[in-house]
């Protein structure tokens, strides 16, 4: 456990605060606009389709994970049955990820959502939520859950619980900058300043 007060994050290290959240029943649907958005299943993406998505996505947002780990240990979990991933598809070219993962009994992670830019705030992230509510709990589920951090949208934790989830933990996550090592361009992210070390 941290002692209250300031913690001294080290140069060439990000810190974020994440916050878990999850629903034990499907809540009702919120209301949703058409904006011409369609929704496909990728069965078993090739690591390359897979980490470019990833990346449209999460840019701004600072994703790194699955840039991250092990081509082959990201190759079997594209390739697992109980992984869904599928890419939702805009009129003008943006895309939004969904990633749902049902390897955990009984249990749905919301393991990665998101939409591009261009999506933010015009109403594709709730119809790509409804569509996340729907799949999951078509499933002999009893726990849909996600997690968010700081490096998110602001609105992510508020967006979460209006779509009926309640958050249950926070922790405090410090990692290598993944600017610094390559994984990310040093330009993405603008609102998490960039330390190198000395």
């Amino acid at each position: 456990m941290l002692a209250d007060g300031f913690h001294d994050v080290p140069a060439g290290k990000v810190a974020a605060i994440v916050t878990s959240l999850e629903m034990f029943e499907p809540p009702p649907l919120r209301t949703e606009t058409d904006g011409g958005w369609t929704l496909t299943r990728l069965p078993s993406p090739t690591i390359e389709q897979y980490r470019a998505l990833y990346t449209s996505v999460g840019r701004d947002w600072l994703w790194f994970m699955r840039l991250r780990m092990p081509d082959t240990e990201l190759a079997a979990l594209l390739a697992d049955a109980m992984v869904e991933v599928y890419r939702l598809d805009a009129p003008g070219g943006e895309q939004g990820i969904l990633e749902l993962d049902f390897r955990e009994s009984e249990t749905c992670e919301l393991a990665f959502f998101g939409v591009t830019g261009g999506l933010v705030g015009g109403g594709a992230a709730r119809w790509l939520m409804n569509r996340a509510i729907q799949r999951a709990w078509s499933q002999p589920i009893r726990r849909f859950w996600v997690h968010t951090c700081t490096f998110d949208h602001p609105n992510a934790p508020q967006f979460y619980m209006r779509s009926g989830f309640q958050p249950f933990r926070r922790e405090v996550e410090i990692l290598d900058d993944p600017r610094l090592d390559g994984l990310a361009p040093l330009d993405s992210a603008s609102h998490i300043p960039v330390i190198r070390p000395a």
